[in-house]
């Protein structure tokens, strides 16, 4: 049995732990797919690459607002597929190349624990005296009647198929749903998007949540309040049975794509036995310095939390990486506020408490909602439909949070970020910095300005 100083399962945030602080020590990795993890290969890199093409294409369309008048002539599918992973799968093999001419020793076969600190590979048993865990997550699976009878796509699958489908069912109504929806759409499928809970994206804030669903019904088929209770196939693909309140709904389409959640792959791992303690969810369960419940095992990312967020993994495996090398001074995050970002149409971000988890916990709040249309930037966009919201706290005057939908939301909030992981006021935040007219910003600053 080979003996190493530090093994680490999973290669999407845990490649990125390897530096020169860690090369005094012998070091395995455990990686039985592609380099790059879930983010590279399937998840945030190429799905907004794919995202940006679709934002072209509805850019086009969209111009007739402002006196442009153009037209899509044609989607080349296979050219916009081919440009995104003509640029991502050749990183899969430099990398692993790269950590075995560095000294690492990189193990292609899946792992799983056979008792704690004691790894089986392939043929091969490793232990260590440090493990970390960032073995990440797959796409759920739902028990549907008849849906192990029928082709279909999950997140994993959908962005590398050959042809254009000409319509698409999607189950499900969150984020990974309202991506992929707005990009075949933007590139001519019909999409119909069937929606268990009363409106698309539910973690959202309920103005934004509500919003989002207005739109996506101009654009697409969007059935709420939907349960789906059996999929078979039919002559044009697949057909979809949905229940809803109104009745029930035989939904045909081509192509028929499930996005309904993700799990964590410590089914695949045997965390068990490995001592291992999880959730009710089957995440690892960590202390705040990411130690799990066996001594010298770590975890992070998607595997140890609900985020699933790949900003919120690379702060984990900076963290992670100090606290291996200084187990006596360890390190937790300083910052527990979680922002993230929908790249769908219109985008959407948002950060800390949406104004219905405030009331459901009777936490006091001042809000403010700003639309673009009230500035300069917003009326050169035509923009009718998008808004800032900033909840604060009426006492201190800090910021609880922020939910903005519309373009460049991703980067509109981050000055919010920043001012609520440094404890800023809004005050601070809206009178003692100059906001550059007449930039998108000044909607940001219109918002805080009312609170």
């Amino acid at each position: 049995m080979r003996h190493y100083d530090l093994v680490i399962l999973g290669t999407g945030s845990g490649n990125m732990l390897l530096n020169d602080e860690l090369a005094h020590l012998r070091v395995a990795i455990v990686e039985p797919d592609r380099f790059g993890g879930t983010c590279l290969n399937r998840g945030c890199i190429p799905s907004k690459m794919f995202v940006v093409t679709a934002d072209a294409a509805e850019g086009v369309r969209a111009a007739a607002r402002l006196g442009v008048n153009a037209s899509v002539e044609h989607v080349d599918w296979k050219a916009i597929r081919d440009r995104v992973f003509h640029r991502i799968d050749p990183l899969h093999d430099s990398a692993l190349n790269y950590r075995r001419e560095n000294g690492v020793d990189v193990y292609t076969e899946a792992g799983r624990f056979i008792a704690p600190g004691v790894l089986q590979v392939g043929t091969e048993r490793i232990s260590a005296d440090t493990f970390i865990v960032a073995v990440g997550s797959r796409p759920v699976v739902p028990d549907i009647p008849g849906l192990d009878t029928v082709p279909f796509h999950t997140s994993d699958t959908i962005m590398r198929i050959d042809d254009l489908p000409a319509s698409m069912a999607v189950i499900g109504g969150g984020f990974i749903a309202a991506e992929f929806s707005h990009v075949f759409g933007a590139f001519g499928t019909d999409i119909t998007i069937m929606q268990r809970g009363p409106r698309l994206l539910m973690a959202e804030d309920e103005q934004v949540s509500a919003r989002f669903t207005e739109l996506a019904s101009h654009r697409h088929r969007v059935l709420v309040e939907a349960a789906v209770t059996s999929v078979e196939r039919s002559a044009d693909g697949i057909a979809v049975t949905v229940t809803c309140p109104g009745g029930d709904h035989v939904v045909r389409a081509a192509t028929l794509l499930v996005c309904v959640g993700r799990r964590p792959n410590t089914d695949r791992l045997d965390a068990a036995a490995g001592g291992l303690e999880l959730d009710e969810h089957g995440h690892i369960v960590t202390d705040s310095a990411y130690r799990t419940s066996v001594p010298g095992v770590w975890a992070l990312g998607d595997v140890a939390n609900h985020f699933q967020l790949k900003h919120m993994a690379n702060a984990e495996a900076r963290l992670v990486r100090h606290n291996v090398l200084h187990p006596k001074d360890v390190r937790t995050l300083a910052n527990r506020v979680a922002p993230h970002a929908v790249f769908t149409n219109p985008q959407i971000a948002s950060v800390g408490l949406t104004e219905q988890e405030a009331r459901r916990r009777g936490i006091e709040y001042l809000v403010s909602t700003r639309d673009y249309a009230e500035t300069a930037y917003g009326w050169a966009l035509e923009d009718t439909t998008s808004f800032v919201k900033v909840l604060a706290d009426p006492l201190d005057r800090t910021i609880l949070g922020a939910h903005i939908i519309g373009p460049q939301a991703a980067t509109l909030i981050q000055p919010l970020i920043q001012a609520m992981t440094l404890g800023l006021t809004v005050d601070q935040v809206a009178r003692d910095v100059l906001y550059i007219h007449p930039a998108l910003t000044e909607v940001v600053e219109q918002a805080l300005l009312a609170l």
